[in-house]
């Protein structure tokens, strides 16, 4: 999968450019975490939990999104088995990061998200939140998590 020609990878690939606001993503069959890094891809932060509704309104907000911020690339987390095999979900993941990159012509990278979520709710716990209130917060943090892990693991190499 890391052929020079495709524009859909895991984890690093120099086709993401180094500078550029990089969209993060915690992909989900009913709910979409979006994240955003800053100009110098040094940090995330959270930005929305999208309801998925259509593919053609899904298009249009993901292509707002990448209006909006400019973006060079998106990060997409890629949900893992724990002994780091395949999934299901990951060929979902793997499917939903090649329709970005179709609507967007945008690269994709992919980042193991092993336990990206439950970190979320884990930090969403220390706050005084409603469930309904942590609910709606988890996938964009999530998307941050995933995000932030791609870039300081890049910034390390």
């Amino acid at each position: 999968m890391n052929g020079s020609s495709n524009p859909i990878t895991d984890e690093h690939d120099e086709r993401i450019p180094r500078k550029g606001r990089l969209l993060g993503i915690d992909y989900g069959t009913v709910r979409v975490g979006v994240s955003v890094s800053d100009l110098f891809q040094k940090l995330a932060s959270p930005l929305h939990s999208y309801q998925r509704v259509s593919r053609v309104a899904d298009a249009r907000f993901f292509l707002s999104q990448v209006n909006e911020f400019e973006a060079a690339g998106f990060v997409v987390g890629l949900p893992l088995h724990m002994n780091g095999d395949e999934s299901d979900k990951s060929r979902e993941a793997r499917r939903y990061g090649k329709w970005l990159h179709t609507i967007s012509m945008l690269p994709v990278v992919f980042q193991d998200e092993r336990l990206s979520s439950s970190r979320a709710e884990a930090l969403l716990q220390t706050g005084d939140f409603t469930n309904k209130q942590r609910k709606a917060r988890t996938d964009k943090l999530a998307a941050q998590i995933i995000l932030q892990t791609w870039l300081d693991r890049r910034a390390d190499r």
